[in-house]
């Protein structure tokens, strides 16, 4: 029986449901100290001394680091501007930075030292914290401009500013431009595993343990502070607890590292819920759009500019803007495009990664517009994205092509919702379209080893945080070998033991590790064909190899077999390698095309109280271009999650800062998210299987796809049930009612 295509139970999920799955925080270290970080109850303060005599004179604690014993200059780092101090330098640039860190032989000991740790500093009133106030003349800059090299944009809090397009948009006829302006709120990951860092010195290296994502990516980073060769660098990366994007990049194994080479002994952060919220989140964003139509709805430009908000340090926010940005026209096929993009900082919580890459912030605004347009044009709001879809193969931006039948997708998710059926008072429904980049680039690198039992063991340094990796793997490996799912073991989260893998993000790990999956257990397949060939004296060409067995001129055997009877009596295994590369392209403005396109078609219903603006999610629809199931039920899991966190920022959550630009609403009841009580009554999600993926069997990665266009769609069913137009998110009940109450003139 085939493993790839059918829903076999997920490795490590009765774990996971169980409580046995020993996540980072579960893992003890012999003699470890635990570390708590001292922080301000302000956002910005300029810190003049740090006094630790009082907290270092308590019984068991070890030490207290500051940032005098760092070397100087303070060491830096990021994944594409070093600009993230280990410790706060001279000054603190949001709420929750931190400023010193007490080692202690208990968390007890250590949380009572940050209370005696007397921290004198002068508050600096005022700060960065909308787009408007760090693009006002003569602004107040975030980073020092010394920081910021020769960039001709160091005196400004614009990072970088991206300009992509094609055609020329002024020479365009139109007959109806559509021109609004849109805000997407800041929102926390809420994986529900905090972070957590652990280090210790091993040697002349150092051990560190980590939530992290890209386990490598810390190795180098790491190295390149600490000045040690990579292999003296080891990181343990355990399953982690939910990642979404918020554990991608480093962002305090620097300090661990430092204070775990200051003590000689091992050192242990678990952050809590607050801390995380203090510690990273999604940028927000506002979005102006200009979108030129002809008569009957076909587009004749766009012009499209972002303003990302990414927070103090840049983390991996500027990639997040260039590759929205770049395909900020979505999946249309339009003669003419204008995009700016710009990467703005801010005295707020760093920004990082976030599931759907950018994408829900554009897409929030632009399918809006659509739906403006369509109302303006009396063409229906289906009818308009069917027109100027971008059709199979054709090249809808420069240098990329429509991967899928993405029309296809469109028309099963206005079926499933019932498009064209009638609706009763206060109710609507709203359809969008989008599509995310793949990876850009990849370099995947696996081993598997068929053992002389007949079981095998998969090596991959991809993080299973939920997303079912572990079982995509081993159903790979089970049809490729012949061997039972259940006899298979995969190996990940080690640097030392499994081989390189570039990241974990992009939807990439069933496409590129999974191929390099596939291509270790061809290179087992033909180490044992020519074993066949030795051991039964035949010629190569008369021998098949299908998955997992060997077909001879006179009989059917398993690779197992062949294995055995060649390996007796001295036993062994059968080791294979695979790789997985796709190149950088100079060329190309993203370094690469897109390996793949996560498609979506998100339809949504809802129903509106008048009288308290709360939104009822009637029915939820989302369609994917998936190219291959290989594990239906977690793809359908995959969607079904990832359209409830789309939910989540379209409904409820963002951050509430006072005007001191200190975060208000820290934590799980002060910050909301959907509950089982707010989820739609109705949720269907479907994929479009057509093989035509780059991956095994004809896959494209899945994931992010349901949240890209969640706001829109409901957005957009929010306004035909209310006849208003909201702008900004979250669609809460307040901003609902208060839009009801507006009359025709919006006053």
């Amino acid at each position: 029986m085939k493993s790839v295509g059918s829903s076999p139970r997920r490795g490590g999920g009765l774990g996971r449901v169980t409580g046995h799955q020993q996540y980072l925080a579960d893992i003890k270290l012999p003699d470890v100290l635990q570390v708590k970080l001292v922080t301000l109850p302000v956002a910005r303060a300029k810190i003049n001394s740090i006094d630790v005599t009082e907290a270092e004179a308590l019984p068991g604690v070890a030490f207290v680091m500051t940032s005098a014993d760092l070397p100087q200059p303070m060491p830096r780092f990021g994944p594409q501007f070093q600009d993230r101090p280990v410790l706060a330098d001279g000054e603190t640039k949001y709420h929750g930075e931190a400023v010193a860190a007490v080692a202690a032989e208990t968390k007890e000991i250590a949380e009572e030292a940050v209370r005696l740790v007397k921290v004198h500093y002068d508050e600096l009133h005022g700060g960065v914290y909308s787009v408007a106030e760090a693009l006002a003349d003569n602004p107040l800059l975030v980073q020092d401009p010394k920081l910021r090299g020769d960039s001709p944009l160091a005196h400004t809090n614009i990072i970088d500013e991206k300009h992509f397009g094609w055609g020329d948009i002024d020479s365009q006829e139109s007959d109806l431009i559509v021109e609004d302006t849109f805000q997407f709120p800041m929102v926390t990951h809420f994986a529900i595993e905090p972070h957590g860092f652990m280090a210790a010195p091993d040697g002349d290296g150092i051990e560190i343990w980590s939530t992290i994502q890209h386990p490598y990516l810390l190795q180098k980073i790491m190295a390149k502070l600490l000045d040690m060769p990579l292999a003296m660098v080891r990181v343990h990366a355990p399953d982690p607890g939910g990642g979404f994007g918020g554990k991608q990049i480093p962002k305090l194994e620097p300090l661990i590292a430092y204070m775990a080479l200051r003590a000689q002994r091992p050192v242990r952060l678990i952050l809590t819920l607050d801390e995380t919220f203090q510690t990273v989140r999604r940028s927000s964003a506002e979005v102006r759009v200009r979108l030129g139509f002809t008569e009957n709805g076909v587009f004749t430009f766009q012009d499209i500019e972002t303003n990302f908000l990414v927070g103090a340090y840049v983390d991996i926010a500027d990639r997040v803007v260039s590759k929205s940005s770049y395909s900020a026209a979505g999946p249309y096929s339009v003669p003419a495009v204008k995009i700016i993009g710009r990467t703005i900082v801010s005295h707020t919580t760093p920004s990082t990664a976030f599931r759907g890459f950018g994408i829900p912030q554009i897409s929030w605004a632009r399918e809006s517009v659509i739906d403006e347009a369509a109302l303006r044009l009396g063409v229906d709001r289906l009818d308009i994205r069917l027109r100027n879809l971008a059709r199979y193969r054709e090249e809808f931006i420069p240098l990329e092509e429509a991967d899928g039948d993405w029309e296809q997708t469109v028309r099963t998710a206005a079926k499933r919702i019932g498009w064209n059926d009638p609706l009763p008072p206060n109710r609507g429904r709203g359809i969008a379209c989008g599509m995310k980049s793949g990876p850009t680039t990849g370099l995947s690198y696996s081993t598997v080893r068929l053992l002389y039992d007949g079981s095998a063991m998969v090596y991959a340094g991809t993080s299973d945080m939920g997303q079912g990796a572990r079982t995509v793997f081993a159903q790979i490996a089970s049809d490729e070998l012949g061997v039972p799912l259940e006899n298979i073991a995969v190996v990940m989260g080690d640097t030392a033991v499994v081989p390189y893998d570039q990241q974990t993000s992009a939807s990439r790990s069933s496409v590129l590790m999974g191929t390099a999956v596939q291509r270790a257990c061809q290179d087992i397949q033909g180490k044992v064909l020519t074993m066949a060939t030795e051991l039964y004296g035949i010629n190569e060409d008369a021998v098949k190899t299908v998955g997992g067995r060997l077909l001879l001129p006179d009989r059917e055997v398993t690779l197992t077999e062949v294995m055995q009877e060649a390996l007796a009596p001295l036993g062994g295994e059968v080791i294979g390698n695979g790789e997985m590369r796709k190149e950088k392209d100079p060329n190309h403005p993203l370094g690469g095309t897109a390996a793949f396109f996560e498609f979506n078609c998100t339809a949504s219903e809802v129903e509106v109280d008048m009288e308290t603006g709360h939104v009822t999610l009637i029915k939820h629809v989302t369609v994917g271009d998936v190219g291959r199931s290989l594990n239906p039920k977690q793809v359908t899991a995959q969607d079904d999650g990832a359209a409830i966190q789309g939910l989540g920022h379209t409904l409820m959550e963002h951050y509430i800062f006072d005007d001191a630009g200190r975060v208000r609403n820290i934590g799980a009841i002060d910050y909301r998210i959907l509950t089982s009580m707010d989820l739609p009554l109705e949720m269907h999600s479907e994929s479009i299987e057509n093989a035509d993926g780059p991956g095994p069997y004809g896959i494209k990665g899945v994931s992010e796809g349901s949240l890209l266009v969640t706001a829109p769609a409901v957005g957009a069913a929010v306004r035909e049930a209310t006849g208003k137009v909201i702008r900004d998110l979250p669609l809460t009940p307040q901003r609902v009612w208060e839009a009801l109450q507006e009359d025709e003139n919006g006053s």
